[in-house]
């Protein structure tokens, strides 16, 4: 006797062939409305949202855009850009090599974003919609229209996996949520751009220098933002404008005409940064660049610990100690029990070196461990650094850290007769104290990067990365697995050794609380940790981008007090579930996190 199988059943799919869009609004009017809805949204900024200039940024001008309404006016800007490109305008096709209708679906969605955060934000802040001029009902409108018309652009639906009829209705409702979810991703994918064909050297360049000089600008932007408000809607902007280039392919194309020059680019962009001290006033924004290029020098020496050779090191922010305490104590500090003063040059060998030790007594017997032993050792490390210089103080033990005071008083370097704690006018610009240390910081990073680019295209850098890979294999190829993480440990020692030396002199005090596993406020272990993990390892670009993210954005943060953390956290996790390669990965790493996607599909347990 034979059991008759009733067929699997699949959710219902769209009874017609033709890509449909999110909302049931014919593709040609969702087309017009994406783009005209934009385009409006732009000539709203240029009226007044509100009728009294007590909310920041002063919205109660006509004909001239202010503090958010900036922002949407570069996000509508944006959108109405790829909605013609769309359409095929000539002269616009450049935007949008992968196709526009993802990117201009982002677009909208993070110009809606910023506008009615805004609009709410006058109404919560001032007591309700009656304080909101037709312009912020205008803008509220338009990108609701546009975002609407967005929604409505066709797009290929993926075809529902064949559930079991057995399941029960959770597991049902599991399965036909999944495939929902996954028609919504599908509805913001597009195709993947084709190759950019070459251009003249001089036409790539240039288009080079572009990128650069829009990168300049939007850091400077970011980092200039007055009030929580406008830095709130500067990082809707920028996630959503960036997710819509890199949607349209324009990113992509951007990305392999500078592969074709990565020395100019490279060169071009520490000259870049070398242009934002001169872009300020005063030298309140130049202390932030400053920190933030030692946060992201460490960040670059511990990715070829982390991100080369693939060894956890919980307590990296030692050797960043290491070195600041080494250049304190021969940097002529009254708080030095040496009494000595070294001249610059000097005092960076001695912290360099003092790491480097560090990093090989450290590395030597703990690196034949592997995965979450070595990390547990690292981190215990890290917190015995810490322990050991609080208690340095001549009570508890010998004199030599001046224990949890620390050394203070650590006076401005001078190098060859130049004083980085006083201001120097340059070509008419006055170059104030952080500035001078920004561009000594600069050169600095330029010998990581350098140092950083060198060792991974070398010998030992792709022992590094086979030891990452699969240690065992390369053991087996020959690899001295032992001698390769030891170099590993002790280069990326030397390097935050280095940086540390810098940070010494700028924050003129060193005290043990500066080198904790994790805290509030970067450098951390677990910062630098994230700011790898976050940028994308293995690359250069990733961990400093990661680093000034890191850094900029709970120092901008600060309004929301106990809830800080647990926002920045969040933040994270989503990222991290998004986008667990980081934001500049290397090729590698992106098709591990992502080969799921070019795979055949996965049987379901009917098919198995």
């Amino acid at each position: 006797m034979t059991t008759q199988t009733p067929p699997s059943t699949a959710p219902a799919a769209p009874a017609t062939d033709t890509p449909t869009g999110l909302i049931g609004i014919p593709a040609h009017l969702g087309r017009a409305l994406a783009t005209g809805g934009s385009a409006l949204a732009v000539v709203s900024t240029f009226l007044a949202w509100t009728w009294t200039a007590e909310f920041p940024g002063d919205l109660t001008v006509y004909g001239y855009p202010g503090g958010l309404q900036v922002l949407v006016l570069v996000g509508g800007a944006l959108a109405t850009l790829l909605g013609l490109s769309s359409y095929g305008v000539r002269g616009l096709g450049w935007l949008t090599p992968a196709g526009g209708d993802a990117a201009l679906k982002y677009a909208t969605l993070g110009t809606f974003a910023t506008a009615w955060y805004t609009v709410l934000a006058i109404s919560f802040d001032l007591g309700g919609l009656v304080n909101l001029e037709p312009g912020g009902y205008v803008v509220a409108a338009a990108t609701l229209i546009a975002l609407v018309g967005a929604l409505a652009l066709p797009f290929e639906r993926p075809e529902p996996d064949p559930f079991d009829p057995d399941d029960t209705g959770w597991e049902r409702f599991k399965h036909e949520s999944g495939h929902r979810w996954a028609t919504v991703r599908a509805a913001f994918t597009s195709h993947s751009p084709g190759p950019v064909r070459a251009l003249p050297s001089y036409v790539e360049i240039l288009i080079i220098v572009a990128v650069l000089a829009l990168a300049l600008v939007v850091f400077t932007y970011g980092i200039g933002t007055e009030y929580d408000d406008l830095f709130v809607g500067f990082l809707i902007t920028a996630g959503f404008g960036f997710s819509a280039l890199n949607r349209s392919g324009l990113i992509a194309h951007a990305s392999q005409i500078t592969a074709r020059h990565q020395n100019i680019t490279v060169c071009g962009a520490f000259v870049a940064a070398a242009c934002f001290p001169f872009t300020q006033t005063d030298d309140q924004y130049a202390t932030l660049g400053v920190y933030i290029l030692i946060f992201a020098t460490v960040a670059l020496g511990l990715n070829i610990v982390v991100g080369l050779a693939g060894l956890l090191d919980l307590g990296y922010v030692a050797f960043l100690g290491v070195g600041a305490y080494a250049a304190a104590l021969v940097s002529g500090s009254p708080s030095s029990p040496l009494g000595v003063h070294f001249p610059f040059w000097a005092a960076v060998l001695v912290g360099a070196v003092a790491s480097l030790i560090f990093g090989v007594l450290i590395g030597a017997p703990t690196l034949r461990l592997r995965g979450d032993y070595l990390a547990i050792v690292t981190l215990g490390f890290g917190e015995i650094f810490r322990i050991a210089v609080n208690n340095t103080d001549g009570t508890s033990g010998p004199d030599i850290t001046n224990g949890s005071n620390g050394i203070a008083s650590i006076p401005d370097l001078n190098i060859l007769g130049f004083d980085l704690g006083i201001q120097h006018d340059i070509a008419g610009f006055t170059i104030g104290r952080f500035a001078n240390y920004f561009f000594l910081m600069l050169v600095i990073t330029a010998v990581v990067v350098l140092v950083f680019r060198r060792s991974g295209d070398s010998r030992i850098g792709r022992a590094w990365v086979a030891i990452r890979e699969d240690e065992t294999a390369a053991l087996a190829m020959g690899i001295n697995g032992f001698r390769v993480k030891l170099i590993a440990f002790a280069v990326g020692a030397t390097l935050a050794g280095l940086a540390g030396t810098v940070q010494a002199h700028v924050t003129y005090t060193v005290t043990p609380e500066q080198y904790l596993f994790a805290g509030t406020t970067p450098p951390n272990s677990a910062f630098l940790l994230a700011a790898v993990v976050l940028g994308g390892m293995g690359t250069i670009a990733g961990p400093l981008i990661g680093a000034a993210l890191l850094f900029l954005i709970p120092n901008k943060l600060q309004f929301l007090g106990d809830y800080q953390l647990l926002a920045f956290g969040l933040a994270l996790v989503l990222l991290m579930r998004f986008r667990p390669e980081g934001l500049i990965p290397n090729r590698r790493r992106k098709l591990e996190f992502h080969e799921e996607a070019d795979a055949p599909t996965v049987l379901s347990k009917t098919g198995a």
